[in-house]
């Protein structure tokens, strides 16, 4: 910096003859004032490089535990945790390696006195005593869970966990997400058909999709209340024979192991939302957590999944579950969203928004009785929240709804309607209140749960608000997060939190953001898992206002699930039906039985694109090309036109048969004449 400055006084030192003094002082002014600004710009340069540097070795260290390096980030981060001995004793390994042999798979839990055998040929598994099994042998790769084993076309494979994110740690276990896995074949020769490479392909989609959770200690499928009830009947079962079977994504593909003694080699996966959240309010710290469930009874896609089916099995069945700990004591809330309980349809067609419709000739009250006498049995009392519309094609679904519960006659199923989208036109979303409003008696009613940890029990939650509207997504979570909302008050107001009387959303402005940045994140990924996309409306439930880019947010995510619901979600929804098991791979496709793959399409499928593809040509031709225009130009862009409109005409009309259509269980047949 000396040799700069000494530089400019160089510089400046040979002047012109005849400056005047007054000029001389002027230049000096101006020396002082460079000098100045040049130092403080190599300053502010300095330190930026060494703030750069400083970010540069963090973010390294940061993502060579997070990206770069399994082991680093196979290991639990440095939390005290406390877990009860029940769960010690049938915790599920963590750290494993795996070793790849031409006769087997052999897991080895670190710190571990026995190994986990899988034959590669005879698929027989065994638990056995650590001997000899690993001389001579190095681990082929560091695992971090076993997730199941799944037969395609070729052969079985096996399915492992290789990479694991920390989310947080739930009432004394840590939550990790799933980040990374493999597919490996039992038979790494076989002899590869086009089809297999097919069911591949939707089983990477399915566990792509976001996000997969997991505890080795907590079961994440149940709630605190449930957990606590079924406790004295789970002492000696692991965690994947105690959890709820309708939140375990991998239940079918763990269940073919067929074996009894590895119970603590079954690591059971959740598809939905985990976000835990250390808070501070009024001097107190606790912790805030949203555990968010979807069930695998009835999962699919948005356009391809809805309603009941005869066992009262909903579409998109979602339970949420809010969690407070703070001082050695517990509390839970509840809700539940699902599809309206009845049979009912709205397949794609190629239309913006196809028209939902009942499906004829089923036993709507039997199904919908079906569904709420099981609802009623796991949870208690029951409020379904309707928002659809209470007009047209919507209007036509809710009337249905209320007219099955009036004929139920069931005391513990109350019903009450909310047209969201007329009620809050215009943006009038303050109008929500009103429901919150006439729901307060029936949460106050319902209360929830709380306990210590020395297992003292405070109270049960004893019913939940069943939400629901077309989807069970944007509508619903709006409302979802403010019932949460008004329950946390009263939890936090118990606890002693907060004061007498005062709202959670006063109590702490930085709290506020994150319940509602919270809520938002579950609503994306909710949304993303069942249609595609993020939800709408999110910019209600992170700000409290509708907005205007919001709006166009909006737009854009209603165009991408146009697409997507139309000419994606069949593969999708194939991808679910296989890793559920609800389609079981059959080695004689393709040969003696036809393949559930090959799909024919007719002749409009390709004439009808083809044509309109034509005409926009040639009339992009006719109007740019000439230099000018005459009758016989004109006659051609109005002919040309008119075979655009005939063309984009018949695919409108002729829709079905341009949508991509679930495979394994196609929900319609058409002839492709």
């Amino acid at each position: 910096m000396l040799s700069w400055i000494s530089l400019i006084r160089h510089r400046n030192t040979r002047r012109p003859c005849g400056l005047s003094v007054g000029g001389s002082r002027c230049n000096k002014k101006k020396i002082i004032i460079r000098v100045l600004s040049l130092s403080l710009l190599l300053l502010l340069l300095h330190v930026c490089s060494c703030a750069s540097a400083c970010s540069r070795k963090i973010n390294k260290k940061f993502l060579a535990i997070k990206n770069n390096n399994p082991e680093d980030r196979n290991k639990p981060p440095l939390i005290p945790i406390r877990s009860s001995s029940m769960e010690d004793d049938n915790e599920v390994y963590d750290d494993m390696n795996l070793y790849i042999t031409p006769e087997s798979f052999i897991v080895e839990p670190n710190g571990s006195g026995e190994v986990l055998i899988i034959g590669r040929h005879d698929k027989v598994t065994r638990v056995q005593p650590t001997g000899g099994q690993l001389a001579n042998l190095r681990p082929t790769r560091r695992i971090c869970g076993v997730l199941g084993t799944i037969h395609l076309l070729s052969c079985d494979y096996l399915l492992v966990a290789t990479h694991r994110l920390f989310v947080g740690v739930l009432n004394g276990s840590i939550v990790w997400r799933l980040a990374g896995y493999d597919i490996i074949p039992y038979i790494p020769n076989a002899i590869q058909r086009k089809e297999n490479e097919t069911y591949l392909q939707m089983l990477r989609m399915t566990l792509d999709t976001k996000y997969f959770y997991f505890s080795y200690r907590y079961d994440l499928t149940h709630t605190m209340q449930r957990r606590r009830e079924l406790k004295g009947q789970t002492v000696r079962q692991g965690l994947l024979q105690r959890a709820d079977p309708r939140f375990v994504w991998n239940g079918h593909v763990l269940q073919q192991f067929q074996c009894d003694k590895m119970q603590r080699f079954q690591l059971p996966l959740i598809h939905g939302f985990v976000s835990v959240n250390q808070v501070q309010i009024n001097g107190q710290t606790f912790f805030w957590s949203i555990v968010t469930r979807r069930s695998v009874q009835r999962a699919g896609t948005r356009l391809f999944c809805r309603g009941i089916n005869d066992e009262g099995h909903v579409a998109n069945f979602v339970e949420t579950e809010q969690i407070v700990e703070f001082n050695g004591q517990h509390t839970s809330f509840v809700q539940t969203r699902g599809s309206m309980p009845f049979h009912w349809h709205q397949l794609p067609n190629l239309r913006y928004k196809p028209r939902p419709r009942l499906i004829p000739g089923k036993d709507h009250l039997a199904a919908c009785a079906a569904h709420f006498q099981d609802q009623v049995k796991r949870y208690g009392a029951q409020v379904a929240v309707n928002l659809v519309d209470q007009k047209g094609a919507e209007g036509e679904l809710e009337a249905t709804f209320a007219r099955l519960v009036r004929e139920l006659g069931n005391p513990l199923v109350k019903y009450e309607a909310f047209d969201f989208h007329h009620e809050c036109r215009k943006m009038r979303w303050d109008r929500l209140n009103i429901l919150i409003d006439r729901l307060a008696h029936d949460t106050e009613r319902f209360a929830f749960y709380h306990s210590f940890d020395d297992g003292r029990l405070v109270s049960t939650q004893t019913g939940v608000f069943r939400t629901n509207c077309i989807d069970c997504l944007d509508r619903t979570n709006v409302v979802q997060s403010m019932l949460a909302r008004r329950s946390l008050t009263s939890v936090l107001q118990k606890l002693g939190v907060l004061h007498v009387g005062q709202p959670v959303e006063q109590a702490s402005r930085g709290f506020e953001d994150l319940f509602k940045g919270v809520w938002a994140d579950n609503a994306d990924l909710i949304s993303l898992q069942y249609s595609g996309t993020g939800a709408l409306k999110t910019d209600f439930t992170r700000t409290g206002k509708r907005t205007k880019a919001g709006a166009l947010q909006d737009g854009k995510n209603s165009m991408i699930r146009y697409y997507l619901n139309n000419f994606a979600d069949g593969q999708r929804q194939d991808g679910i039906d296989l890793f559920l098991g609800h389609y079981l791979i059959n080695d004689n496709e393709g040969g003696a039985l036809p393949s559930p793959l090959e799909w024919r399409r007719g002749w409009r499928f390709f004439a009808f694109p083809s044509v309109l593809l034509m005409a926009m040509a040639m009339f992009m031709i006719t109007l740019t090309y000439p230099a000018e225009f005459n009758t016989e130009n004109l006659l051609f862009m109005l002919f040309w036109g008119a075979m655009i409109a005939v063309s984009a005409t018949g695919i409108l009309h002729y829709g079905v048969e341009f949508v991509q259509w679930p495979r394994l269980f196609p929900p319609v047949a058409f002839r492709g004449a």
